[in-house]
């Protein structure tokens, strides 16, 4: 299977083969990243602009390093000292980039739908890495292709989605790509941030974590988005902690050998307890480079390869 699709743009859009494609391609760029040199010339010759609108350490740095690995020339676009804050439009910046030669570009933006628009606007592929409270694909991707590695497959896995459920892109993500792919999916958090909407989307949804977290193979804990959190959602952070930190106590009503993840960054002893995060259960650094792996994937498809040239 090819990828056909210009953009990337999130996983509710995606087919499961097309996600496939995607894990599938992340082997060999991890095998990459695993070298003494890390560096193939598929992508010479090709930019990536990244145009991040909110802030971000390991997405960002995750697809400049990514773009790097694959020998693109990569770009990464301050939008706190760019024209934007002279008031220049999404749509002029980023037709402005792309006349300068742009292949791709790379956007996180607060407003739900941003990707989208930029998609519609230039030629150039356009990558989503988060878009308001809608979603953040490539996490979602880096999430399942962390399990495929540890577990082997995702279909018949139960997968536990831990916290605060109304602000997170990369719950809705990892819900659209976890359900396509064959998981039973456990959604978990407090009432005021687990909208009731979410039963629509095929999951099975829960107040308690204690019920939530019963033989769950994977537990995904979210972090707790303090800067988007509106008064009176929560009596306070250590009361949520005490209800719904993910905690050894708690982490002993999954399987034995359940897998626990992180978006990052962690808030250590409000939504995951210390000992849990640098516990033997834990892939979350594992996660980062897995991150890395996934977006060379999508870089790669994106940009017309095949996985046996990367193989070979």
């Amino acid at each position: 299977m090819n990828w056909k699709r210009k953009d990337l743009l999130g996983l509710q859009e995606l087919s499961a083969e097309e996600i496939k494609l995607i894990l599938d391609t992340a082997e060999p760029m991890k095998d990459i990243i695993l070298r003494p040199i890390k560096k193939v010339p598929v992508l010479r010759g090709k930019t990536i602009v990244t145009m991040f609108y909110e802030p971000s350490t390991r997405t960002r740095t995750s697809f400049e390093l990514a773009g790097k690995y694959l020998s693109a020339d990569t770009v990464n676009l301050a939008m706190s000292t760019s024209s934007v804050q002279k008031g220049e439009s999404m749509k002029d910046t980023a037709l402005t980039i792309e006349a300068m030669g742009a292949d791709v570009l790379i956007m996180r933006h607060e407003a739900t739908g941003a990707p989208h628009f930029m998609a519609k606007t230039v030629s150039s592929r356009v990558i989503n890495a988060g878009d308001g409270m809608h979603e953040h694909p490539t996490q979602a991707l880096l999430d399942m292709f962390t399990i495929i590695q540890k577990k082997g497959s995702i279909e018949g896995l139960t997968v536990a989605i831990l916290g605060d459920i109304l602000h997170s892109r990369v719950a809705r993500s990892n819900i659209w790509g976890l359900t396509k792919m064959g998981a039973k999916v456990n959604v978990v958090g407090p009432r005021t941030l687990l909208p009731e909407q979410f039963k629509k989307l095929g999951v099975e949804t829960f107040n308690k974590v204690e019920e939530a977290l019963k033989d769950a193979d994977v537990i995904n804990v979210l972090r707790l988005q303090k800067e988007r959190q509106q008064k009176g959602l929560l009596p306070s952070m250590r009361e949520y902690s005490r209800l719904y930190c993910l905690t050894e106590e708690r982490l002993k009503l999954a399987k034995p050998d359940a897998l626990v993840l992180h978006p990052g960054p962690m808030n250590r002893g409000i939504e995951i307890a210390s000992d849990v995060a640098d516990g033997l259960q834990a892939a979350i650094e594992e996660q980062v480079t897995n991150g890395v792996a996934v977006r060379m994937a999508i870089l790669y498809l994106l940009m017309g390869g095949n996985t046996d040239e990367v193989a070979a």
